[in-house]
C-alpha cells in the first residue's frame, strides 16, 4: 500500500486554517505564524519538493489581512489574556513571560498591565494574584486542618514561589495565621 500524497498547501488553504483557528483560540499574530508554518511543514511533510518557498509571504499576506480586518488583534489579545492571567492568580512577572512566549512585545503587554491597573478597583500587583492562588488551591491558611497545614508548609511555599511571586508575598501568605489574616493582606 503505497504512502498517502502530501496535500496541496496554498494561500487559500492557509486563509482557511487560519480562520478555522481563530474561531477556536484567541491568537497573537505571531502565534498565528508559528500555527500555520506548522501546518505548512506537516502537510508538506513526505513531499519530494518540501514546503514551497512561497509559504511564508502567504503565511504573511494571511496574518496581514487578518488584521486589517481586525479578526486579529495583538493589543486587544493582550489585554484579554493579561485580565485572564491575573484573575487565576499568576504573577505579574509571569504574565509577562507568557505574552512574550506568545509573540506579544515588550511595549503592548505593558500597555495590557496598565489598562488593568487602571480597570481594577483594588490594587494590581502579586499580592492579590498570590492570594487568590492560594485560595483556589486551598494553601496555607486555606486549608482546612492546622495539622496539614504544618505539614505542608514547605510545599505551599514552593507552589507560590514556582508560580513566580517573591519569597515576602509568599511567607506573607503562609505565615498568616487565618483566612481573615490573608484577607486584610490585601487591605494594605
Amino acid at each position: 500500500m503505497a504512502a498517502p500524497r502530501p496535500k496541496k498547501v496554498d494561500p487559500a488553504y492557509l486563509e482557511r486554517a487560519a480562520l478555522y483557528y481563530l474561531e477556536r483560540y484567541a491568537s497573537s499574530s505571531t502565534n498565528l505564524r508559528r500555527v500555520l508554518m506548522r501546518k505548512v511543514q506537516k502537510r508538506s511533510f513526505g513531499s519530494e519538493d518540501g514546503a514551497p518557498p512561497e509559504a511564508a509571504a502567504w503565511i504573511d499576506a494571511v496574518v496581514e489581512k487578518l488584521t486589517r480586518l481586525k479578526l486579529l488583534d495583538d493589543a486587544a489579545y493582550a489585554e484579554g489574556r493579561t485580565r485572564r492571567l491575573y484573575a487565576e492568580g499568576k504573577s505579574l512577572g509571569r504574565i509577562k513571560q507568557t505574552l512574550a512566549a506568545k509573540g506579544i512585545r515588550s511595549e503592548a503587554a505593558a500597555a495590557a498591565l496598565d489598562n488593568l491597573r487602571e480597570e481594577s478597583t483594588e490594587p494590581v500587583s502579586d499580592l492579590p494574584a498570590a492570594i487568590a492562588y492560594a485560595r483556589r488551591r486551598r494553601l496555607g491558611p486555606f486549608r482546612a486542618d492546622p495539622e496539614t497545614r504544618r505539614e505542608m508548609r514547605q510545599k505551599d511555599m514552593a507552589a507560590l514561589a514556582r508560580r513566580g511571586f517573591a519569597s515576602d508575598v509568599v511567607r506573607r501568605i503562609i505565615n498568616a495565621a487565618s483566612i481573615e489574616d490573608v484577607e486584610s493582606l490585601s487591605d494594605d
